[in-house]
């Protein structure tokens, strides 16, 4: 059995993985001319955890994931406002989870995968053709590949769907909020090696995260309310974000040095369907819970997981394979889509008095009485 594969991030190396344990070939197709790193920090847990013990990566995830020594809440003049530490941080999270950088996990499955399938970078889908028998897609190039199933695993913009479904303004749901991400060639002096500071100011939120070896990451989250169409990532987040002290106006001179840039809005994928025939889309494509869940990667992982073993379970019958694997996943998606609807209010509220309710439970876990239960209850048992 072969399978075309249509996105090499998380969600594309992970089915390339799983498909290869059950014994498929499988191309993948990217349209970047190379692999990316980078991104924000996620904290993997849930269906994500378990899958990743079952695909034999949990070790390597641990070995590139990190703690953050302190996270820290500041005012706009850059005074803290309260801190959590290294333990209190980890008994909110829990024991069967981990952060690290979405890069980082990228890194570890292409490792796992790269000498099992073909990867052709700087390529794109242009057109899908389907039968009883195979689906064929035809590549910007011109070139045509046949294969026994089609898996769009190529995030919020998807083409695959767009071929499959129909235009994507039909399947977004917009959050009314945008986000940049890029890694930072130096730490600022004002934040602790391997800590992260954050702050939150009339519907704008921006953080500087410590993620490991040393590496930082800017972090820029705001209401669409202060957006203007057609402007470039760095007039916008300069405009935006002017006005604010602490270590803004360092992460903002780092963006000229950062050799990418994540820049977009935040959008859920809302679809009535995920499959069609010999076509399904999977992660981002199919659902994108968006970061106000903090699930995407995790959803990945074990939605590639529990695909792999809905085509190992019904051999040749792919049609009701997709149907038993949507089934399966998409209750566990649709959780976290609701969630993530509930927390854009609270992200990066406009209103003081919001903004000092979003962050009254942080306050209360940062307290010694309540900081000691935690741990005791979640880390100690």
């Amino acid at each position: 059995m072969r399978a075309i594969i249509i996105g090499a991030g998380i969600a594309g190396l992970a089915t390339a993985l799983r498909l290869h344990q059950i014994g498929w070939d499988t191309l993948i197709v990217e349209r970047a001319p190379q692999r990316r790193g980078g991104g924000y920090a996620v904290t993997f847990g849930g269906i994500g955890y378990d899958a990743a013990e079952r695909l034999g990566i949990l070790a390597d995830l641990r070995a590139k994931a990190f703690d953050t020594t302190e996270l820290v809440y500041h005012k706009p003049n850059g005074e803290r406002r309260f801190a959590l530490d290294r333990a209190t941080i980890a008994a909110t999270t829990g024991p069967r989870s981990i952060t690290i950088l979405r890069g980082d996990l990228e890194a570890v499955l292409y490792d796992k995968v790269h000498d099992h399938t073909e990867i052709r970078f700087g390529a794109t889908l242009t057109a899908i053709d389907q039968d009883s028998r195979a689906v064929r897609v035809t590549l910007d190039d011109g070139s045509i590949e046949e294969a026994d199933l089609l898996i769009g695993a190529d995030g919020l913009h998807s083409a695959t769907r767009a071929l499959l479904l129909g235009p994507e303004e039909d399947f977004l749901l917009d959050l009314e909020h945008k986000v940049a991400v890029f890694m930072l060639e130096r730490r600022p002096a004002a934040i602790a090696p391997g800590a992260t500071g954050t702050l939150s100011s009339n519907g704008r939120t921006a953080a500087v995260i410590g993620v490991g070896d040393g590496r930082n990451v800017a972090f820029f989250g705001y209401r669409t309310s202060h957006a203007r169409p057609g402007e470039d990532v760095a007039t916008q987040l300069e405009r935006v974000y002017g006005d604010l002290g602490w270590v803004i106006p360092e992460a903002l001179a780092g963006l000229q040095q950062a050799d990418s840039v994540y820049f977009d809005t935040v959008s859920q994928v809302v679809a009535p369907q995920w499959s069609k025939g010999r076509v399904v889309l999977l992660g981002d494509a199919a659902w994108c819970v968006t970061l106000f869940a903090g699930y995407g990667s995790a959803l990945a992982v074990g939605g590639a997981d529990r695909l792999g073993t809905e085509l190992a379970a019904h051999p040749g019958d792919i049609p009701t394979a997709l149907d038993a694997w949507e089934a399966a996943i998409r209750p566990e998606a649709e959780r976290k889509q609701k969630l993530g609807r509930r927390v854009k209010g609270v992200y990066a509220p406009a209103n003081p008095l919001v903004l000092w309710l979003s962050l009254l439970p942080l306050r209360l876990a940062s307290l010694s009485p309540v900081r000691r239960y935690m741990i005791r209850r979640f880390i100690e048992g």
